[in-house]
């Protein structure tokens, strides 16, 4: 654990692209230039973004300063939450088996399921008539 040091991860989630850097500080959160209360809407996805931070005990220890774009809202709190896990086992190799049980370092490679040609939807099919 390097004083001073930028650590820098990126995280994705469906198509939303968050690009984090992590270094030492008094625990500010800035997210496309605003801080963290400004950029959510909701509790939860603050609660999302933090989560890496509160298991690990960093909340208030570390700045934070993240650019994030593509996605919807939620996306893009999960994309912050996996780069952010990321960049916290930069700043401290320790803290990989937290966040590694707790999954939070595996990419979720849901996405949407393209939608196909003779169909509504990527399954849906036209409604079938016997007779």
């Amino acid at each position: 654990m390097a004083e001073h040091r930028r650590f820098y991860a990126t995280g994705k989630r469906k198509t939303a692209v968050a690009r984090v850097w992590i270094s030492p500080g008094e625990g500010k959160i800035i997210v496309n230039h605003e801080p963290i209360d400004e950029f959510v809407n909701l509790e939860t996805e603050k609660m999302l973004i933090c989560q890496p931070l509160m298991l690990t005990g960093t909340y208030g220890k570390v700045d934070i300063y993240a650019t994030v774009s593509g996605g919807g809202y939620m996306g893009q709190a999960g994309a912050l939450r996996h780069g952010i896990a990321k960049a916290l086992v930069e700043y401290n190799p320790e803290l990989r088996d937290v966040l590694k049980k707790h999954g939070l370092l595996t990419r979720d490679a849901r996405v949407k399921e393209r939608k196909k040609y003779g169909l509504r939807g990527a399954r849906r099919a036209c409604q079938y008539s016997k007779r």
